[in-house]
C-alpha cells in the first residue's frame, strides 16, 4: 500500500500490440485510484502507438527492439528512465526485458508475477511477486495492482482516438460506400496455426450480406495479410471491400463504427473490443479464456484445443482452426447481432 496520494508509477509492457492493448486497463485503474499520480509506460517502438496520447499517462518511454541485448543501449534506457523518479514499477509482462526496464528505472518497489506467468529472469529482478489466479491477460495483469490496494477494479480501456483519425475514417468509409452499417474482418495470424482459410471468411461475408444486409470491409496490416484480404474479397462475390493501407489510429476509428468484427486471435481483435465493436474471435491453439475478446457482448469460437507448449503451438498446423466451419461462425454472428440489436432497443 502506498503512503503518498501522488505516487510515481511505471507500467512495463514492451511488445505485441494485442497484449499492450490488453494492459491498458492497468493504466485506467491506476489513474482512477491515484488521480494525482505520475504514470509512465515503458514500451518498445513497434507497440508504442497503442499508448501514445493515452489520457491516463503522463509519460511514454519508447525503447528500440533489442535494447536489452547491448550494454550501451541498456545504459541509454537507464538514462531515459531514471529522471522520471519512479517509486513503483509494475511488470505486466514478467519477462527479462520488461523486468529489466523496471529495475533500471530505479523503482524501489517492483511488482511482477511468480509461478507460471513469471518468466525468465523476472522473478529475480522484481522484489514483490504476485501469483495471478485469473487466466485472462486483462484480469491477471490487474491482479498485480493488489499490493497498491487496488482490488478487482472496473475494466476500462479509454483507447485514444483523435478528431483527425475520426475524419480519416469517415473519408475512408465514404470512398468505399460504407457510410451505413458494415462488418469488418481481419485475416491476420502471427502463427500459421492461428490462420482460418480465406474462402471461409468469404463465405461468412456472403452470409452477412444476404441475411443481414451487411457489406464487409477486410482490413490488413502486412503485405502477407493484404494478399489474404484480396482472397477474401475474391470469394465474397462483391459483398466485401479491400481496405487501403490504414494507420492504427484510423483503423481504431473505423472499428468503432462497425456493426460486427471477425478475426482469429489477433491484435486488431483486441483493438476492436477496446473501442466497443461487437467481436467474434476464432481459436485453435490458443484458449479464449486466456486471450479471447474480453467481456460482453463479445464471443469466441473453439472446437478443439490440444494442450501444448508455446513452441509447439507456434509450429503446428491449423487443423484445429479448420474444424471451425463457416456455418458455425454464421450462427454466432446471428446471435451477436441479435444481442446487440436488443441492447440498442433497450437503451432507446
Amino acid at each position: 500500500m502506498l503512503n503518498s496520494d501522488a505516487p510515481r508509477i511505471l507500467i512495463s509492457r514492451m511488445s505485441a500490440m494485442g497484449d499492450t492493448i490488453l494492459t491498458l486497463p492497468v493504466a485506467c485503474a491506476l489513474r482512477e485510484r491515484f488521480p494525482n499520480a505520475y504514470l509512465g509506460w515503458v514500451v518498445e517502438r513497434r507497440a508504442s502507438m497503442v499508448v501514445q496520447e493515452h489520457e491516463c499517462l503522463d509519460a511514454v518511454i519508447v525503447l528500440d527492439r533489442g535494447w536489452f541485448t547491448s550494454p550501451s543501449a541498456m545504459y541509454q534506457a537507464r538514462q531515459e528512465l531514471r529522471p522520471h523518479g519512479f517509486e513503483v514499477a509494475i511488470d505486466c509482462q514478467s519477462m527479462t526485458k520488461s523486468a529489466l526496464a523496471c529495475w533500471l528505472s530505479g523503482a524501489k518497489l517492483r511488482v511482477g508475477c511468480r509461478g507460471k506467468y513469471g518468466c525468465e529472469l523476472s522473478p529475480y529482478l522484481n522484489n514483490h511477486l504476485v501469483e495471478p489466479v485469473a487466466p485472462h491477460l486483462v484480469d491477471r495483469t490487474l491482479e498485480l495492482l493488489g499490493p497498491l490496494g487496488i482490488e478487482s477494479p472496473e475494466v476500462n480501456w479509454k483507447y485514444p482516438i483523435d478528431a483527425a483519425s475520426e475524419a480519416q475514417a469517415a473519408d475512408l468509409l465514404a470512398s468505399l460506400d460504407l457510410q451505413q452499417e458494415f462488418a469488418v474482418m481481419n485475416p491476420g495470424a502471427t502463427w500459421d496455426s492461428r490462420r482460418w482459410e480465406m474462402d471461409r471468411f468469404g463465405a461468412v461475408a456472403n452470409y452477412l450480406a444476404q441475411q443481414h444486409g451487411l457489406p464487409t470491409l477486410v482490413v490488413w496490416g502486412s503485405q502477407r495479410e493484404r494478399e489474404w484480404a484480396r482472397e477474401i474479397v475474391a470469394h465474397a462475390n462483391g459483398n466485401a471491400s479491400l481496405a487501403p493501407d490504414t494507420q492504427l489510429a484510423t483503423l481504431a476509428a473505423v472499428l468503432k463504427r462497425s456493426r460486427i468484427f471477425l478475426s482469429a486471435d489477433t491484435g486488431p481483435m483486441h483493438l476492436a473490443v477496446a473501442v466497443g465493436a461487437p467481436s467474434i474471435s476464432l481459436h485453435g491453439v490458443t484458449r479464449p479464456a486466456d486471450s479471447g475478446p474480453y467481456g460482453s457482448p463479445h464471443c469466441s469460437i473453439q472446437v478443439r484445443h490440444d494442450p501444448m507448449s508455446r513452441r509447439q503451438r507456434k509450429r503446428t498446423d491449423n487443423s484445429a482452426m479448420r474444424l471451425i466451419t463457416p456455418e458455425l461462425v454464421n450462427r454466432h454472428c446471428d446471435s451477436l447481432l441479435a444481442a446487440t440489436e436488443a441492447s440498442v432497443r433497450d437503451a432507446a
